[in-house]
């Protein structure tokens, strides 16, 4: 839960006046321009309507350099503090400091849209499977020279391409599936998953009756892999589900290979992962088929110095797609098996969503079968 927007609703939940973040580019893998980027411009959120949990009257951003010069103001070590904060007992230390803040806003209201295709199913049309990716990315940056538009080609470009070719492949199919299959492109993931929010409190398919989440976000274009990375690898039995279907493809399940930087706290398939609902985050590895792992690393290493949140994430043609290819018919038939095989995965016994999927067998087990979804406008 290290994620800046859970940072700033457990300090609002706290009573805190403001908050800044210290941002830690090992912690969490981009460096300080990403954070500039994102929060130059217009920065979004949902009404109070939409979202009541307590809000900051003012939040921020602090660099490394920034945040131990004011600490070593007040008499204080950063480096010493921070490893005392990662034990347990450790008691908030008084900073002699003040921030004194004039924040002039202009506040609009303004309309983004989440995108939806249902496939109702025949037999039962209000069970459903949902394949989602965000299609939003971070416009344009008016004080930028040159080039500034934020394509997003990979991020998440290549995911909406992806559920358009697993829609396909579903609906060109000669047997209609048996469950529904729900396609949702969501808007506003980098503003902190508002569309994905917005849906969970106004779902197209009750949650209950919703039987998996499969997100598809940043999918790698370096070809073939030998592994398939899970991002929350044994969160949810969605994994036994995947890991035949690699095995046939000659390819293993593997963790991400950073989990400290929280990637599954960082797409849209978290929103349903707090509701309950079992979510599966996963596209192809690092290890590629001809060149290795050290080529995988390098080349995820690079996007994420060289294009991540950057206007240079573009398309470029000498992208090895195959890979992304496999990825798709995977999670593909993965869809398509739990379609057909009246399964009702879970989380795994310790996971902290597992409660709220429990809850939420119950009360499908209360409610009529059956009942053709309602559409939400």
């Amino acid at each position: 839960y290290g994620r800046w927007t859970y940072k700033y609703e457990e300090a609002a939940r706290q009573g805190a006046a403001a908050a800044l973040i210290i941002h830690d580019i090992d912690g969490a893998g981009y460096g300080w321009e990403v954070v500039a980027n994102g929060a130059t411009g217009p920065q979004f959120d949902l009404p109070a309507s939409e979202d009541t949990a307590p809000r900051l009257p003012a939040s921020g951003w602090l660099t490394q350099d920034a945040a131990k010069a004011l600490f070593e103001r007040a008499g204080l070590d950063l480096d010493t503090l921070r490893a005392a904060a990662n034990k347990p007992g450790f008691v908030p230390v008084p900073l002699d400091s003040r921030l004194s803040v004039t924040l002039n806003n202009t506040i609009s209201r303004g309309e983004s849209r989440n995108v939806l295709g249902l496939l109702p199913g025949t037999a039962h049309p209000d069970e459903a499977i949902v394949y989602m990716a965000h299609w939003d990315h971070l416009g344009t940056r008016t004080d930028m020279v040159g080039d500034n538009i934020f394509n997003g080609a990979s991020d998440n470009a290549t995911g909406v391409a992806g559920i358009l070719e697993i829609a396909e492949r579903f609906v060109t199919r000669e047997a209609k599936p048996q469950r529904s299959v729900l396609f949702v492109g969501v808007t506003l993931e980098e503003s902190g998953l508002l569309g994905s929010k917005y849906y969970v409190a106004h779902p197209t398919i009750a949650l209950e009756k919703t039987v998996a989440v499969v997100n598809l976000d940043n999918l790698p274009a370096i070809g073939r892999s030998r592994d398939f990375t899970v991002v929350g690898l044994g969160n949810s039995e969605l994994d036994d589900v995947l890991r035949p279907i690699a095995e046939r493809q000659a390819r293993i399940l593997r963790p991400e290979s950073a989990p400290e930087k929280g990637f599954f706290f960082r797409s849209d398939h978290f929103s349903f992962a707090k509701a309950g609902v079992p979510a599966l985050y996963a596209k192809g590895g690092v290890d590629h088929f001809e060149k290795g792992e050290e080529y995988g690393l390098q080349a995820m290493s690079d996007y994420v110095s060289q294009r991540y949140h950057k206007p240079s994430d573009e398309y470029d043609s000498s992208w090895d797609m195959s890979g992304m290819v496999e990825d798709l018919l995977a999670l593909y038939s993965l869809g398509h098996q739990l379609t057909e095989s009246g399964q009702w995965p879970n989380w795994t016994e310790g996971n902290a969503f597992k409660a709220a999927r429990d809850a939420s067998a119950a009360a499908r087990s209360s409610t009529p079968s059956d009942t053709p979804p309602t559409a939400q406008p």
